[in-house]
């Protein structure tokens, strides 16, 4: 088995695999998380390719049979007729479920509480007391549109802190987790901590008693603008509304429109419509929105490599005995749907 590595070596992880039989590996000196061309000879013969990004010339490899990439969002696959060249690819699903449901968590608490008033007030020398800073999330319904990894483990947290937990998923049901890589101890494997679960076509229905939402769905072409002016006016004036997922799943406009009119009574947004947000963009100016600059979960997080690589290094095991892989993207996945 021929690997190619384009990304971040650990030495132990490295040294483990290097000791399976049959393995070769070979790594780029320079690791790049961008798209450009590798030397048609070195990619030839690669069976299985560990990157952020395929290479520009990904076409060439005429061996490749797997794919693993570095990230979650796999919108760098579309595009590369990938199941018709019968080559499998797998995400890096799980790695960032513990950071960003720990961001989701806060941010509930920060907006319940305002902390951003808080702060505000503590800068001017102002004593308030109000009870506006007092609430308590225990007894609160958080909605979870999506039920993947980053979902279920918000749900077990938010159940450990006295949330009545919703979540919305294509079929109406959590079930169980299958093959995808998981933390130790962390997230909902059974799907079994929800206290109701919401089917397509059940939105509305979703939406009209919550008092947090929370966007946790990969962005693609079904999911772009999925939340408009319909969704956010479907969401009671009290709900706050949290974006750990990519910001063009909600329309831009609408959004700006909801917090402007009062749809909403606040934001928290950790991914956005341009990067790095302009300061003359609109959402800045929101005192009941908290803006974060996409650090809910990302490379720079400490255990992201180890993750990583954890993922690789039993894919690599289940790839040689011919076993189900971790975090396996679906035909229709991998084009757009």
């Amino acid at each position: 088995m021929k690997i190619l590595v384009d990304f971040p070596t650990l030495p132990e992880s490295l040294a483990a695999l290097r000791h399976v039989g049959g393995v070769e590996i070979d790594c780029l000196e320079q690791p790049e998380e961008r798209v450009r061309p590798l030397d048609p000879a070195r990619i030839r013969d690669v069976e299985v390719l560990f990157c952020t990004f395929p290479p520009a010339n990904v076409a060439e490899m005429k061996a490749l049979r797997w794919i693993q990439i570095a990230s979650a969002g796999y919108t760098q696959l579309f595009g590369l007729n990938l199941p018709e060249r019968g080559i499998r690819a797998t995400n890096a699903r799980g790695c960032f479920d513990v950071p960003i449901a720990e961001w989701n968590m806060s941010m509930m608490v920060n907006l319940a509480r305002d902390l951003r008033q808080m702060i505000r007030n503590q800068d001017t020398t102002v004593w308030d007391r109000s009870a506006i800073f007092q609430r308590e999330l225990r007894g609160l319904t958080v909605g979870i549109w999506g039920y993947g990894g980053i979902g279920r483990e918000t749900a077990r947290l938010a159940r450990h802190m006295g949330l009545r937990v919703h979540a919305l998923t294509r079929t109406g049901q959590a079930g169980p987790r299958g093959d995808v890589y998981a933390v130790s101890g962390t997230g909902d494997p059974d799907g079994a901590l929800p206290d109701r679960v919401f089917g397509a076509g059940e939105e509305l229905a979703f939406l009209a008693d919550l008092d947090f939402l929370i966007v946790a769905l990969p962005l693609t072409p079904a999911t772009e603008g999925l939340l408009g002016e319909r969704e956010l006016q479907a969401l009671p004036r009290r709900a706050l509304l949290l974006n750990p997922a990519r910001g063009p799943i909600i329309q831009e406009k609408a959004l700006l429109r909801a917090l402007d009119e009062k749809w909403i009574a606040g934001a928290a947004l950790d991914t956005h419509y341009h990067y790095p947000l302009p300061p003359t963009h609109p959402l800045w100016r929101f005192p009941n929105v908290i803006l974060t600059p996409h650090i809910s979960g990302s490379s720079l997080s400490p255990r992201y490599q180890e993750r990583l690589w954890d993922i690789f290094s039993q894919n690599v095991a289940r790839f040689d005995r011919g076993a189900p892989l971790l975090n396996t993207l679906t035909p229709a996945q991998l084009n757009g749907k």
